[in-house]
């Protein structure tokens, strides 16, 4: 596991949900630069989306544990 999944994991669910927040909040930032043209690490959207997908799917995996449980 990576070192920046790793981290995530240990991060308890009201805190992943306010990163959560704040990802969307810089990808839409993100993506208004790349519109205008003042985007200068294109590759940057990249990560906060791949972020975003593992922040929901950790989320999603605890809520399925729950249910189980």
């Amino acid at each position: 596991m990576s070192k920046q999944l790793t981290e995530l994991r240990n991060l308890n669910d009201a805190e992943l949900k306010t990163k959560l927040g704040d990802l969307k909040e810089e990808l839409f930032n993100l993506r208004f630069q790349n519109a205008t043209g003042q985007l200068e690490n294109p590759m940057r959207i990249r990560e906060v989306k791949r972020t975003y997908a593992r922040i929901q799917t950790i989320l999603t995996e605890r809520q399925m544990a729950a249910k189980q449980a």
